[in-house]
């Protein structure tokens, strides 16, 4: 299907981009990678009058550790994550959901940004920024402000941006001593959407407890989701075998998949106690390797 007819534009600065934003208002739609919003155009899910492109916007991609935190540019491409010794070394679950976000030359166009922007509950980083504790920045008329990751998906395809902003940074505290993570995704085929996806992100204290936990949800549910219940059963204890099967049943207790191609509801539940329990593990045996 071909999409309907649009104007395309494209701004050099931020604030022009802004501007246009503001005088078209709901009839634009910002384009970073295009591997989310292009494919909905030409199923005409999304019938934007107006493309405004920020691909030539300098300053915009970047990837850099500073004041304690790990700053990403909007538009640093996925391919960038996926080469940085920088995310090999110390966020390793930045790095398995990168792997399995499609396919190689997806991955070279594709922006971080634009996989949250798009709000889509099947995309990747969502569940890992949930899993991180992530912020998001975005800049508008008014300034910039930081959003929380747990605020930052209200509803279905729904982000916090309003209209006239643009998200332009991600920030993720750097990870203590003593840390793990790990994404575990089952999908019918490479580079197709989860049926049903896990990120994890811990920390370990000097007792071997678990200190701190993430715990994201992909595609079992409108939103992505946090797994609540899980992580406050974990928090403060030292893991046991038990306790982790346990958290991986309230993993599933806390989504809300639906029958679909990709499997029924009780399938997709199966999965995620199955996958919430393995993640949990990877993620400890990477902190204890961390040192």
């Amino acid at each position: 299907m071909i999409p309907p007819p649009f104007e395309y534009l494209s701004p050099n600065q931020l604030s022009e981009a802004i501007s246009l934003l503001q005088k078209h208002g709901e009839d634009a739609k910002i384009l970073a990678g295009g591997h989310s919003l292009i494919p909905a155009m030409k199923l005409r899910f999304a019938l934007p009058e107006y493309l405004i492109d920020i691909g030539g916007i300098e300053g915009m991609d970047y990837l850099r550790e500073e004041g304690g935190q790990l700053r990403i540019g909007a538009m640093t491409r996925e391919s960038s994550l996926e080469d940085s010794e920088l995310i090999s070394k110390k966020y390793p679950l930045l790095l398995d959901t990168v792997k399995m976000i499609a396919d190689p030359q997806v991955r070279n166009m594709a922006t971080v940004g634009g996989n949250l922007a798009h709000g889509d509950p099947a995309n990747d980083h969502p569940a890992t920024m949930i899993a991180f504790r992530a912020s998001v920045f975005a800049e508008g008329p008014n300034g910039s402000r930081e959003i929380s990751i747990d605020d930052f998906f209200p509803d279905f395809f729904t982000t916090a941006l309003e209209t006239n902003e643009i998200l332009t940074e991600i920030r993720i505290s750097s990870p203590p001593p003593k840390s793990g993570g790990a994404y575990l995704k089952i999908e019918r085929k490479v580079g197709d959407y989860a049926a049903a996806a896990v990120a994890c992100q811990l920390n370990l204290n000097t007792a071997g407890s678990i200190e701190q936990i993430g715990i994201g949800l992909t595609n079992v549910g409108p939103t992505p989701i946090r797994a609540t219940s899980a992580e406050n059963l974990l928090r403060g204890k030292s893991p046991s075998d038990d306790l982790i099967k346990e958290a991986g049943l309230l993993a599933a207790g806390d989504s809300d998949p639906s029958d679909d191609l990709r499997g029924s509801a009780e399938y997709k539940k199966d999965l995620l106690c199955e996958l919430t329990q393995r993640a949990i593990r990877i993620s400890i045996e990477r902190s204890e390797r961390s040192g």
